[in-house]
């Protein structure tokens, strides 16, 4: 997105943690890193002792690039970046777009850094209160994500839906063969998750559904891809796949750069969305569409695609018919093959930054007062960056 809006005209400023210089390339726009709160130790997902000290950072070093580059717009991304972007709008007055991709209610118990539970729903359902309340503007990663907000009382004109997007270049030269023989694939079928293990995103429904998968297909393999070290979460579920009598078929593969997240789409024959409930994009779809994989997943995570033209797709919790999903697809290869390169043809025409970053230069004009006109048609962006402040361009 940032190098995108950069393209166009703008002058991008990313204001981002310390860690991801190796993870996430920007080629155009301006990164800001702010310093370590503390030795760093391995990146997680979610909240933790060291996120608090690296927000406050984080808004420190915000603050100071909105007022030395006089940044115009605010643009923040994701719950960490909306409430640093909250902030950083009431010390520096400047407008504040925030671009949500999900709920804390779906997340935050999830995350196990609250307990006990309750109060962890408790503290989420309030954050979904009170975020939304000071952005000028909100856009929506799905049509389910800004339907809550208008039915939770944000203004419909507030909030816009702008999905996540794709970098058809990310994916154009995958290199397989290498962690084939590491991990002796030939001719074995291979099932695949990639992203996080955290609770939210339901591993267990992926583990069961690979063991309805492995009594018709014995010699398959799941390979379950993460870009991050969770021992704890990896611990649990593989006690889960030793109870199912799974755990010898599964390869566990952490952590892994993002630029070798294409060679390991290549190896498979299947892969797998897993979470039912999911108001955002599942981001880890829009790869396996670029990848042209053929994609089983619950209704839930089934954003912007339709069963069996780019996508197997199944009633939510089901994780049965997820496991006889996967058998379908590796038993009708033809199929397999028709799904994913539908999909891949749906991402490609339909999640494209550059059609996308024209809805977001539209909303850009209109915070700084320079169009009137709604910008709230459905047009078909999610970054994974904390906080992007934007001087305009006009």
């Amino acid at each position: 997105m940032s190098d995108t809006l950069t393209d166009m005209g703008h002058n991008v400023h990313i204001v981002t943690y310390p860690t991801g210089q190796e993870e996430i390339r920007v080629r155009r726009a301006k990164v800001h890193r702010s310093a370590p709160f503390r030795a760093e130790t391995n990146a997680r997902v979610g909240p933790s002792p060291e996120k608090f000290g690296l927000d406050l950072a984080l808004l420190r070093l915000l603050c100071r690039v909105i007022r030395r580059e006089r940044i115009d717009i605010i643009h923040a991304h994701n719950y960490e970046g909306a409430l640093v972007g909250i902030a950083a709008k009431c010390l520096t007055r400047r407008p504040l777009l925030y671009n949500a991709v999900n709920l804390m209610t779906d997340e935050l118990a999830g995350y196990r850094f609250i307990r006990p539970a309750w109060l962890a729903h408790g503290i989420a359902r309030g954050l979904d209160w009170f975020t939304p309340i000071f952005p000028d503007r909100i856009t929506a990663v799905s049509p389910e994500l800004r339907d809550w907000f208008i039915q939770h009382g944000v203004p419909e004109s507030k909030v816009d839906m702008v999905p996540a997007g794709i970098e058809p270049d990310l994916f154009g030269n995958p290199s397989p063969e290498k962690f084939r023989a590491k991990y002796q694939l030939d001719g074995q079928p291979v099932i695949m998750y990639t992203g996080v293990l955290n609770a939210f995103q339901r591993i267990d429904y992926l583990l069961r559904a690979f063991a309805v998968a492995l009594r018709e297909k014995p010699n398959a393999r799941l390979l379950i891809v993460s870009p991050l070290v969770s021992e704890s979460h990896e611990q649990e579920h593989k006690k889960l796949a030793a109870e199912l009598g799974i755990l010898d078929s599964i390869i566990w593969i952490s952590p892994h750069p993002l630029q070798e997240l294409p060679s390991y789409l290549a190896l498979a024959d299947v892969t797998v969305v897993p979470r039912p409930e999911c108001p955002g994009h599942p981001v880890k779809l829009l790869n396996y569409m670029l990848a042209g994989k053929p994609i089983v997943s619950f209704a839930g995570g089934a954003k912007g695609v339709r069963h069996l033209y780019d996508a197997f797709i199944v009633p939510n919790h089901d994780y049965e018919a997820l496991g006889r999903g996967i058998v379908a697809l590796l038993n009708d290869r033809a199929l397999a093959a028709e799904l994913g390169a539908n999909a891949r043809a749906t991402v490609l025409a339909e999640f494209d930054w550059r059609q996308i970053c024209r809805k977001i230069e539209q909303i850009y004009d209109q915070l700084l007062g320079n169009s009137p006109a709604p910008a709230n048609s459905p047009v078909p962006v999610a970054a994974d960056l904390d906080c992007l402040t934007i001087r305009h361009n006009e």
